[in-house]
């Protein structure tokens, strides 16, 4: 990016030497007002675009098949000669360069995952631990040389075994007294709220994880075997000293604990996140976050208390959507936020 505007031509014939020296064949594209595009093309199929606009921004994509350490060294040298060339053309004219790293496709590993907030995010991916296809969404756990092991789940990043943040924010922040307490889990599935409070010593802990067959089965041993630092030895068995799985639909266990009167003193629930948007496509899950919320209150005592996700905070719209459903509940409420970061996200959540 330069501090003046360009010279088109002059830039492109001050190039031109070094696509060429590749043995690289051009393509030029000329506008009167808007620059210059040319192509550069290697016989090996890779390629380059070098886009010059007349305001003074100067853009270098290349493109190739580069598996191994000597092709990926060849396309940094090109590189260093046009930004070496670009100085010498343009002295003290130059208001900034950026390099962005190589976005590598089509390889056995996907590193590229994206937030909430629709960043794109590259993880230090490794080595793909686990890949199958449910009826219901694929399951991945992908090692990340920071975050250990990643749950993803059809695409959407669940947990890492780095992000004990996570865990504690939804269960207070290591501010609530978890002893002898009665505590219902929504979901958790990945095991990682259980294993955390079980060690506080609570009277019972009841988590409701919402269907069981045979893929149920596979993704609790997958989580057993390779998400043992998250979920600890909770999922060995359904039942415990002071904890017990049921498998079962949410939904009808409130219902059923509503009307036994049955009470809890700490509702968590991990079932699902705040969605973005009131679009028809996400109406349903608004409904089931009201309907969960609803249910919630008529099993939770009255001095008890209700933990839940919210999503990225720069969602901020469908944050305050979500507040809007806590004074539409049919008792009152009062609540409050807290901004955690959770490592494998990388975002505030």
């Amino acid at each position: 990016c330069l501090n003046l505007a360009a010279d088109c031509n002059a830039v492109l014939k001050a190039l031109q030497p070094i696509f060429q020296e590749q043995g690289m064949t051009e393509t030029v594209h000329n506008w009167e007002d808007h620059g210059y595009l040319a192509t550069y093309i290697k016989k090996n199929g890779s390629f380059a675009n070098l886009r010059i606009y007349p305001h003074g921004l100067v853009l270098v994509d290349l493109q190739s098949y580069n598996d191994h350490v000597k092709g990926r060294e060849e396309t940094d040298q090109l590189l260093n000669k046009v930004e070496e060339r670009m100085r010498e053309l343009f002295h003290g004219n130059i208001k900034k360069v950026k390099r962005l790293p190589a976005i590598l496709r089509g390889g056995t590993i996907d590193r590229y995952w994206p937030t909430a907030d629709g960043r794109l995010v590259e993880y230090d991916i490794d080595e793909v631990v686990y890949d199958e296809d449910s009826p219901y969404q694929n399951i991945k756990i992908l090692h990340s040389k920071q975050f250990g092991n990643i749950l993803i789940l059809s695409g959407d990043v669940n947990l890492a075994e780095s992000d004990l943040a996570y865990t504690r924010a939804i269960m207070g922040s290591g501010k609530e007294d978890y002893t002898g307490k009665e505590v219902l889990i929504l979901g958790g599935g990945d095991g990682g709220i259980l294993y955390e409070i079980v060690k506080l010593k609570p009277k019972m802990v009841t988590m409701v994880e919402i269907s069981f067959d045979k893929w149920q089965i596979i993704l609790f041993n997958m989580l057993n075997k390779y998400m043992r630092k998250t979920c600890g030895d909770v999922l060995d068995n359904l039942k415990g000293e002071c904890y017990q799985v049921l498998i079962e639909d949410c939904i009808p266990v409130l219902k059923r604990y509503a009307k036994e009167g049955r009470m809890f003193d700490y509702v968590i629930n991990d079932l699902t996140a705040v969605p973005i948007s009131t679009s028809p496509e996400e109406d349903s899950t608004w409904e089931f976050l009201r309907l969960i919320l609803d249910l919630s209150m008529k099993v939770l005592k009255q001095d008890g208390k209700y933990f839940t996700q919210g999503n990225c905070i720069n969602l901020t719209d469908a944050l305050n959507l979500y507040e809007e459903q806590l004074s539409r509940l049919y008792c009152p409420v009062e609540f409050s936020k807290e901004i955690v970061c959770v490592p494998s996200y990388m975002e505030l959540y």
